[in-house]
């Protein structure tokens, strides 16, 4: 076995395992050595990629000496030769995608370290920040506590220079409590010098009470003499203005007396005037009867017109003047340039064969 070649004990053997083997140690005689050398492949890939490249070539383990009876050494050697190629060829791919994926691997290795330094970077910065922070909170909290403690000594100093000047109040009161306790003991009314200043208190409680009503009534008060005045404000101008209407129905009522005044004087003349048309119609109604009478007694008209019945005595009256007028014209003789005299017509639309009155004589 040492004088064989790795092909020729690959064929020996009749593994396909041996076949890959024999092919590495071939390409590995033939070509240089990688510059990075790749991880060294685990027994679980080897046995994958042994049943993988078994089922590609389907290669039939043959024994050595069915093998080495059928063909020929050059034959079996170039079938193996052939079938060491394709080998080579599936493990030179297999080799480069292996190589690809660790390359990918390196990549993402590099730019995980790249992310991983980044994130470093970035919790160094923040552990930086956070320690300047809580330096700086230190800073501020204790600045805080000396301007704290700044205004409680203040504070301090302020309370103390009070209790100096309620000190010297207080010593100033003394005498004032001594009088008090010597009114107490004088008096006998109160048991101490408390229920004295109660009691007063109590008084100026009062007072205080007092004063407030009394400044409720002079409010009350200057409110009622405020609304007083404007009482008397408006009274007066009501009054002035009732005034003013008095005067003005006063001079309304000197008018009206005027007028009535006038109308009397109007109408005492009218009833004088017509006194005086009722007496003159009176005169004319006698004189008209007296006419009528005269006329009716020298005419022989008949006298059945009622006394009251003026305007047909009148009628009566006219006619007979107008039958007399033509009488004496027709018996003077007719002179030129005169005519007989015009008589008034009648005052009445009465027919001339009025029952009460006849025709003229003439005409009779």
């Amino acid at each position: 076995m040492a004088g064989k070649s790795p092909w020729e004990a690959a064929g020996a053997s009749g593994c396909p395992w041996q076949l890959l083997r024999g092919a590495a140690a071939i390409s590995a005689a033939w070509r240089p050595a990688p510059p990075h050398p790749h991880p060294k492949m685990s027994p679980g890939l080897e046995e994958n990629l042994c049943r993988v490249f078994q089922e590609k070539l389907q290669l039939r383990t043959v024994p050595a000496g069915d093998s080495a009876s059928l063909l020929p050494s050059s034959t079996r050697l170039l079938l193996k030769r052939r079938e060491v190629v394709d080998v080579e060829r599936a493990l030179q791919a297999q080799r480069e995608g292996f190589r690809r994926r660790m390359e990918d691997l390196d990549r993402r290795r590099q730019r995980l370290g790249q992310r991983a330094e980044q994130l470093r970077d970035i919790a160094l910065s923040f552990d930086a920040f956070l320690e300047v922070s809580a330096a700086r909170r230190e800073r501020a909290r204790v600045a805080q506590r000396g301007v704290d403690a700044d205004g409680l000594q203040r504070e301090l100093a302020g309370l103390l220079r009070r209790r100096e000047r309620l000190q010297r109040r207080l010593r100033g009161l003394q005498v004032f409590g001594e009088y008090l306790r010597g009114v107490v003991a004088t008096t006998g009314r109160f048991q101490d010098v408390p229920s004295m200043l109660a009691h007063f208190g109590a008084l100026v409680g009062v007072r205080a009470a007092l004063l407030q009503q009394l400044e409720a009534g002079q409010q009350k008060l200057a409110q009622g003499r405020a609304w007083l005045q404007q009482y008397h404000k408006e009274a007066g101008g009501e009054l002035l203005r009732g005034r003013d209407e008095v005067l003005q129905l006063r001079a309304r009522l000197e008018a009206a007396r005027h007028d009535v005044l006038q109308g009397e004087s109007c109408w005492t003349q009218i009833q004088s005037a017509a006194a005086h048309k009722a007496l003159l119609l009176g005169r004319i109604r006698m004189a008209v009867l007296s006419l009528f009478q005269l006329a009716t007694k020298h005419l022989r008209v008949p006298r059945d017109v009622a006394l009251e019945d003026t305007e047909t005595q009148l009628d009566v009256v006219l006619l007979c003047l107008q039958d007399l007028a033509a009488i004496c014209a027709e018996l003077r003789p007719r002179e030129p340039g005169l005519g007989p005299p015009r008589m008034p017509a009648p005052t009445t639309t009465r027919p001339w064969h009025h029952r009460a009155v006849m025709g003229p004589p003439s005409h009779q």
